[in-house]
């Protein structure tokens, strides 16, 4: 027997294209927190696609000191819908820019 291609129907299809990829969805996420907080977002430093969409850790500048080293970020995590649509976000550390976790506390 031939293989024979699997038929895609013209829903799953337009749904699939659709969905933005994950740098339209990193850039979003990043603005929408932004809007939603006033704070300035500084880097993703993860991002995991999941069944009910995308879940990141994102950056953000909370308290602007000088020197800058002495500025407190803070790790947020932001949920997303399929679509890169913000569905809820919370602050999960606050640390100085100028400091690193000790070794082994990072996120697993």
């Amino acid at each position: 027997m031939a293989n024979t291609p699997r038929k895609t129907t013209d829903a799953q299809r337009d749904a699939e294209q659709e969905l933005p990829g994950p740098m339209v969805v990193l850039r979003h996420a990043r603005d929408q927190l932004a809007e939603l907080t006033g704070m300035t977002t500084e880097s993703v430093s993860s991002f995991e696609r999941t069944e009910e969409g995308w879940v990141l850790e994102i950056e953000v500048l909370e308290l602007a000191r000088v020197p800058d080293t002495m500025s407190l970020l803070a790790s947020y995590e932001v949920q997303l819908d399929p679509r890169g649509e913000l569905t809820g976000y919370r602050r999960l550390r606050r640390y100085e820019r100028g400091r690193s976790e000790p070794r082994g506390t990072g996120r697993q």
